[in-house]
């Protein structure tokens, strides 16, 4: 097996589901926020601002799970039945979060149910997700190449923990994307959101950070032996030099850099997380190696990504520039 192809999948793999984190979780995190705003005015003002980009930031997790079914089956066959309750949890949230988007637009007499349902339903969705990772980073058990566990495997308190630092994350980006794109008592309210909301996502990475190799010795020894600490030392230094310039952007009144900072936050974390994995792709026993499809079928499909990929990448850009710019109160896209 070519040993190259593996990895330009799982790195694939790996970028969709960071755009994922990050595009869709930004909307979910106003869906997260959805019960602090104060008047039905200000609630359409925070649906508008996520209008033009919600349902297109969903596309990458379609292209996290389709990959890692055509690229790597084995992992898949394993990582779906480990995960199969938070994962159709996930999903049964995201469509009604979705249903719930559509329908307060036109409800009357209904509309403060839906708008329940649309924060419900995000939350949900953040907790879900939040319990996949956690349950994957803390490992799955696997016999004959087969996932050999429970059910309920899954929950465990590291993954409680991880559930509630992506619920606080996604609210973070949340906050931080309303300080950007409104205008008014909602953007004020969001930034004074994002302030606690900093100091809580640190102090989940922090106790995860802490806790990842104090639990697990294959991560411990990643980033504590040498020489691998003289070269990994820059990303908490990193971390803590973002999180502290977003709070000076956040306290200066400036808009559009604290998204960038929650964003470069999440990267940050997310490399962490890749570090202590790879190249494990259902830790700790299936590397990438292991689980890969048969070269012919990771080319073939590969081909197609490759010609697709800028087409997505191109659209979405044009969506976010052709959408510029703050939502002000009583504006829409219709």
């Amino acid at each position: 097996m070519e040993w190259y192809l593996p990895v330009i999948w799982a790195a694939l793999i790996g970028t969709a589901v960071a755009l994922y984190v990050v595009l869709d979780g930004f909307d979910l995190g106003v869906g997260i926020l959805f019960p602090f705003a104060k008047e039905d005015h200000e609630r359409d003002q925070i649906v508008a601002s996520i209008a033009p980009f919600w349902d297109g930031n969903e596309t990458w997790l379609i292209l996290g799970g389709g990959g890692l079914w055509v690229a790597f089956p084995r992992a898949y066959a394993v990582i779906m039945p480990a995960f199969y309750l938070p994962m159709i949890v996930m999903l049964l949230a995201l469509v009604f979060r979705g249903v719930a988007f559509e329908f307060r637009t036109v409800a009357n007499t209904s509309k403060k149910y839906w708008n329940a349902a649309f924060a419900g339903g995000s939350i949900v969705a953040a907790l879900a997700q939040g319990l996949i990772l956690g349950g994957l980073v803390q490992g799955v058990k696997v016999e004959n190449g087969a996932f050999a566990g429970g059910a309920f495997d899954f929950a465990t308190p590291f993954a409680a923990l991880c559930a509630l630092g992506v619920t606080a994350g996604y609210a973070l980006l949340g906050a931080t994307w309303l300080v950007m794109k409104t205008e008014g008592a909602v953007a004020n309210r969001a930034r004074a959101h994002a302030k606690p909301l900093l100091g809580v996502v640190l102090v989940f990475m922090g106790i995860v950070s802490l806790w990842t190799p104090l639990s697990i010795p294959r991560i411990a020894e990643r980033w504590f032996s040498t020489p691998n600490i003289f070269f990994l030392w820059p990303v908490p230094v990193m971390t803590a030099l973002v999180a502290y310039l977003a709070w000076r952007w956040l306290e200066a009144g400036r808009d559009i850099p604290p998204f960038l900072a929650a964003i470069a936050l999440f990267m940050l974390g997310y490399l962490g997380l890749a570090i202590s994995v790879f190249p494990y792709l259902v830790p700790p026993s299936l590397t990438v190696w292991q689980t890969a499809a048969a070269p012919a079928s990771q080319v073939f499909m590969l081909i197609g990504t490759v010609g697709l990929l800028p087409i997505i990448l191109g659209y979405i850009v044009f969506v976010y520039w052709l959408f510029r710019g703050k939502v002000r109160e009583g504006e829409g896209y219709h």
